[in-house]
């Protein structure tokens, strides 16, 4: 089902990070799709955009942040940097790091949670078909965390995902019971995703989430590339710091 309403429009444009011969580092704002899908409903996506404004119609992303995530995206310049970025891929040589921001005040300052992950499937109080939950028959999934700070019943983290499941990073913290910020999936709201997938992105909706959107961002890529190790930071992104400044200190 598609949202009747229109979803809201990002308030941001890519931009890029790092460029290199063969690649470019882009931030990806959020709300912006990682490259074209068919769809009742025009959203701008990185790939496109980034085709326009280069010129190179070959670009490509090796991997995909999902349309509310912000942060570093990877798109290759031609074909021979896209097989050598799959081979990294594969090898688990590109490294992450990914900030959240989530309810709750973990009692532990680093965590890593090796939980296989699968589908929820529907039924009971699950009503959203591709929730993925910590399950005996899982696909192995492990995601290192390390709290940066907490203030007000809220914690920023870091996570490492060292596999790279569907929604691995928030079905991990909801299993952690702290649950992120803006998440219609796995956030506090079971009601949420529903309510979106009727009505799109109401302000009430907004209001009862806290954002838009899902509270992650990938902040920092990493990776090995002709004998040297490429490093790309984003900052977090404005949104996101400006929820977290908000928030009284502890």
């Amino acid at each position: 089902m598609t949202p009747r309403t229109p979803l809201l429009p990002p308030t941001e444009q890519p931009r890029v990070i790092l460029e290199h011969p063969d690649f470019y580092v882009v931030h990806k704002p959020a709300l912006w799709l990682t490259h074209p899908v068919r769809a009742r409903i025009e959203v701008p996506d990185l790939l496109s955009f980034m085709q326009a404004q280069t010129g190179e119609s070959d670009l490509a992303p090796p991997h995909r942040l999902d349309r509310e995530t912000s942060g570093a995206q990877l798109l290759t310049r031609d074909a021979d940097a896209a097989r050598t970025f799959f081979t990294l891929f594969k090898a688990h040589l590109v490294g992450k790091r990914y900030l959240a921001v989530v309810h709750g005040t973990p009692d532990w300052e680093r965590r890593t949670l090796d939980a296989p992950l699968g589908d929820l499937g529907l039924g009971g109080a699950n009503r959203v078909q591709i929730r993925q939950a910590v399950v005996p028959n899982g696909r192995p999934a492990i995601t290192d965390f390390r709290v940066v700070d907490r203030r007000a019943g809220h914690a920023l983290i870091e996570a490492y995902p060292r596999s790279g499941r569907l929604h691995q990073i928030r079905a991990h913290l909801s299993h952690l019971g702290l649950p992120m910020v803006g998440d219609k999936i796995y956030g506090r709201d079971p009601q949420a995703f529903l309510d979106f997938m009727e009505t799109g992105q109401t302000p009430e909706l907004t209001a009862r989430l806290g954002l838009p959107r899902q509270a992650l961002h990938a902040a920092r890529i990493a990776f090995p590339w002709a004998g040297a190790q490429v490093v790309a930071e984003v900052p977090l992104a404005p949104d996101l710091q400006a929820y977290w400044d908000a928030l009284p200190p502890d």
